[in-house]
């Protein structure tokens, strides 16, 4: 077997998945090291989707990823989230079928020539001194690559808890990367203890449904490609509650806790807390409402999302059963915490590349961020740079503007993160001009130019936004009582279908080209002025820094020097989002570039 790739990936979560997908496009060969039969596995949640995630979904989508289309596939269940909510939010949820979902993607990645899977554990990087990298795995192979690719997920130095029992492991059953943490300290990186969990899944024969409130799904149902799977109507989910039996046991039982024993140290996600956590730090609320959701049309297992823990599994028997519709329910998997290694990410580069270790990038969880959607952007734009580095390209970087992904990235390089970090839309602060529907219109471009899809692909969205005009123009010719048809589509109570139903001819539209004529048209208003307001900012953030050296810029506080030479933003925008930067440094920054330019030095427009 050959020993030389231009990118060799390692992990095969959705991270790596995705970074191995998008390096194989670059027509050099790319290899993928991991465990051929765990590509793909959702260890937590079998879904992708939701608030702030589905964006990343559709980005993905418009960037060529692999995940929109693994999820539409194996969809058993879609709703879209907010509905009731304006287009900015509302957002695609798509439950999967668990097993199928990694049959896929290990089916996908094997039909790729470029790519070859290779199983192994990656014990350490070496510099060959000349820009690449030897991969050594545990066993003394040695394969060489011109960029790599870590992602390891909740692997390094991985250790599970149940209750105040832990064993060495990444995730339940599967040994954990023993040696990668090492090798990335010894390459200068520090590492942070992050913690995240699981819950229990459920004998479904043993829950009784008709005690649950159905949530049935979308009907037509939804997709993140333009195609539903074909089962993407066959299951609804379901909703139960805590009782206030659960929450006595809960505190009764606090001190078995990994968590609140003190066992563990390391740093837990605020926005996915366990059960423990929402009994314990919101004990003004009498309930908490918990969705069950099935693992599969065929599994005989139904996930309990809302109820992770680290809970012993003798007392997550008895807390289950206090559940309405669970009162005879059979545990066949018990919740679980993990702890992790994940690099600081504020030692990365904008395309997520090791500063300490030129040609490693990261990607994933070992990034600190939690959630398969969040994972998979990261493997795209990580495999992405690292074949481009080894193809000898251009660097290319997503701002944010660009979108969701510029938001992700732009956060996690320039903020860090002191937790487990989630995507949401709160995050994004000009949402309303990047949501779901009009990714493929912001992002297809941009991925052509890449090389990440076709001339087909930008073909094809081009000409449905042609359509859109030509709706949006439809509509502006038409009048109804005298006005034209568009004045009346902006009143909040009326829809393209009333004025359709009243006579309005559009051209042919599919469903979401009609959305996004609507969208458009009815927030003209809201879309111009958050488009100003871009504008204007981006003026002053597309200042370059370039050249400016921050120790000899006057009136900057001594941490936000500190910060900007630690972080090296290129333009003002990325100085502006530094923690720890404050307004005033950023005057002073403008000060000190006027006065720049206006001694005749060179522009400071980048």
């Amino acid at each position: 077997m050959k020993n030389r790739w231009n990118v060799i990936v390692i992990g095969g979560g959705h991270a790596g998945i995705e970074a191995a997908w998008a390096a194989a496009k670059f027509g050099r060969a790319a290899m993928l090291v991991g465990n051929p039969a765990t590509i793909g596995r959702m260890p937590c949640n079998p879904s992708v989707g939701g608030p702030g995630k589905s964006q990343l979904v559709f980005e993905l989508q418009a960037l060529g990823g692999l995940m929109p289309t693994l999820a539409d596939q194996t969809a058993i269940h879609t709703r879209v989230l907010n509905a009731s909510k304006g287009p900015a939010v509302q957002s695609l949820r798509v439950q999967n079928e668990r097993d199928l979902y990694a049959t896929v993607a290990q089916d996908a990645l094997l039909s790729v020539p470029e790519l070859d899977i290779l199983r192994g554990e990656a014990a350490d990087l070496e510099s060959d001194g000349q820009g690449g990298w030897w991969v050594v795995t545990t066993d003394g192979r040695r394969f060489w690559g011109r960029s790599v690719v870590v992602a390891a997920g909740t692997f390094m130095r991985g250790v599970t808890w149940y209750g105040r029992q832990s064993r060495h492991e990444g995730r339940q059953g599967e040994p954990p990367s023993r040696y990668l943490s090492a090798a990335l300290e010894q390459g200068g990186h520090t590492l942070k203890r992050f913690k995240t969990g699981t819950p229990p899944r459920v004998r479904a024969d043993s829950v009784r449904f008709g005690d649950l409130t159905v949530i049935p799904a979308d009907q037509p149902a939804r997709s993140f490609t333009g195609t539903p799977g074909p089962h993407a109507e066959a299951s609804p989910t379901w909703q139960t509650h805590t009782t206030p039996l659960t929450h006595r046991l809960v505190a009764e039982n606090i001190g078995h806790s990994a968590m609140y024993a003190g066992d563990i140290d390391a740093l837990g996600a605020r926005y996915c807390p366990s059960i423990e956590d929402k009994i314990m730090r919101f004990a003004h609320h009498d309930r908490h409402l918990l969705f069950v959701e099935p693992e599969g049309l065929e599994t005989s297992e139904v996930y309990l999302q809302g109820f992770s823990s680290s809970l012993p599994p003798e007392l997550q028997d008895v807390l289950v059963r206090t559940l309405p519709g669970f009162e005879q329910a059979v545990i066949q998997r018990y919740a679980y915490a993990v702890e992790y290694d994940v690099v600081d990410s504020t030692e990365l580069t904008m395309n997520l590349e090791s500063r300490r270790l030129p040609g490693v990038y990261t990607a994933g969880q070992l990034n600190g961020t939690s959630g398969y959607e969040e994972a998979a952007m990261q493997g795209l734009v990580a495999g992405t740079a690292a074949a481009r580095r080894a193809a000898g390209l251009s660097e290319e970087t997503f701002s944010r503007a660009d979108g969701y992904l510029g938001v992700l990235l732009d956060d996690l390089i320039l903020k860090g993160c002191d937790e487990p970090f989630r995507m949401m839309t709160s995050r994004v602060e000009h949402r309303l001009l990047v949501r779901q529907d009009n990714a493929d219109e912001r992002l297809t471009p941009l991925a052509q130019r890449l090389g990440l899809v076709g001339q087909v692909q930008l073909d094809a969205v081009q000409a449905k936004y042609r359509r859109v005009e030509a709706g949006m123009q439809a509509l502006a010719r038409q009048r109804l009582d005298g006005k034209p048809a568009e004045v009346h589509l902006r009143r909040p109570e009326v829809s393209l279908a009333d004025l359709e139903a009243q006579g309005v001819q559009l051209p042919e539209l599919s469903r979401e080209e009609k959305e996004a004529v609507e969208i458009r048209v009815k927030y003209a208003g809201y879309l111009d002025r958050a488009r100003r307001q871009l504008d204007a900012e981006a003026k002053a953030g597309r200042l370059s820094l370039s050249g400016v050296d921050f120790a000899a810029v006057p009136s900057l506080s001594l941490e936000g020097r500190e910060k900007l030479l630690r972080h090296a933003p290129t333009t003002v925008e990325q100085a502006s989002r530094i923690q720890g930067v404050r307004h005033a440094d950023i005057s002073a920054l403008l000060v000190h570039l006027k006065q720049r330019q206006g001694g005749g030095g060179r522009s400071a427009h980048s």
